[in-house]
């Protein structure tokens, strides 16, 4: 003889509900024990269910965005930044600025914490239930090259513009050809006031021009990102933090051969 759940369970997964058909059985026998009313036992049940697509959303997030660390605020040395202070980054965790389609735009140098921040910016977003999508400059060039006839290349791209919060790292680290600076254009006019950007860079965007080759075409680009932004400039005489803090396998300064 089946359990009286079993039929009840089937009822859950039918109603899509398959968190809480797996964790019935102990639902019913806590409400038995603590003799929980009607109420009680649905509130229970449904705020179970919940957190579960609440996890399950955000793993899905998580592994969409594709960060290439997991650098959170907990390892953010916010002490030793001249960028932001305590009360800027409060203000950039509400995250409005993200509803606004904000830019915020990180100059410096390698190294001082500028991907640090925005991916741990990105993870707070997805936290709270926004879409996000972290690329490098020349990553997003090459799908944007590649999309039409390579299947992953389109998937990224549906993702990236479907996202909330779109974070271009290392943007103008090099030179790009004609063609490349293009697409990068109709990028931004694409998502121009659908998402707000971070983009960290060692270029101002004064020098974005020699990079695209078309002072025009940056002068449109910047046009649309500096409409509603904030700027944060790492200092250039700042020591790397990943040297400061980089790991080694030996001990003592030397090793002797």
């Amino acid at each position: 003889m089946s359990h009286p759940y079993i039929e009840l369970q089937e009822k859950c997964r039918t109603l899509r509900l398959a968190e809480t058909a797996k964790e019935l059985p102990n639902f019913l026998r806590e409400a038995e024990a603590k003799s929980w009313t009607y109420h009680e036992f649905i509130h229970e049940v449904l705020s179970y269910e919940m957190r579960c697509r609440e996890r399950k959303n955000s793993e899905k997030l998580m592994k969409w965005a594709e960060f290439p660390e997991l650098l959170t605020f907990e390892d953010f040395r916010l002490n030793e930044q001249s960028a932001i202070g305590e009360k800027q980054l409060n203000v950039l965790k509400e995250l409005t600025w993200v509803d606004e389609c904000f830019t915020l735009i990180m100059m410096g140098p390698t190294g001082v914490g500028k991907t640090h921040l925005s991916t741990a910016l990105g993870i707070h977003a997805i936290e709270h239930g926004y879409q996000t999508s972290f690329v490098s400059m020349e990553r997003l060039i090459y799908i944007l090259k590649s999309k039409e006839y390579i299947s992953k290349s389109k998937t990224r791209y549906k993702r990236i513009t479907s996202s909330d919060l779109i974070i271009i790292d290392d943007v103008m680290y090099m030179a790009y050809e004609p063609q490349d600076a293009h697409l990068f254009f109709q990028f931004i006019y694409e998502m121009y006031d659908k998402a707000a950007f971070i983009l960290t860079s060692n270029k101002g965007p004064n020098e974005w021009g020699k990079f695209l080759g078309d002072h025009t075409l940056t002068t449109a680009i910047l046009d649309r990102l500096l409409h509603r932004s904030e700027i944060l400039m790492f200092d250039e005489n700042q020591d790397s933090i990943r040297m400061k803090y980089r790991k080694v396998l030996f001990d003592g300064k030397t090793v002797e051969s």
